[in-house]
């Protein structure tokens, strides 16, 4: 139960920065750290979706429980 309450703040959280500049760190494996810029693009049940600001503007999806599990951090930009 207190799981599905963290995990609703975290998609709450997200879903007010939709539009804004983000940097995700994410763990790539094998003691590797991805660090990219980006835009929340959308937010979803159990998902939300990052376009990425480099010169293939691919986007990249995440889970709500990455973030639970600091598998993926992101910064909100000021």
């Amino acid at each position: 139960m207190e799981r599905n309450r963290t995990l609703a703040t975290i998609r709450n959280d997200i879903e007010r920065h939709v539009g804004e500049k983000v940097t995700l760190k994410a763990n790539g494996g094998r003691k590797k750290i991805l660090v990219n810029d980006g835009i929340i693009e959308s937010v979803h049940p159990s998902i939300f979706v990052v376009r990425l600001d480099n010169d293939t503007q691919r986007t990249v999806t995440y889970s709500y429980s990455d973030v639970l599990t600091k598998t993926v951090m992101l910064y909100y930009a000021v």
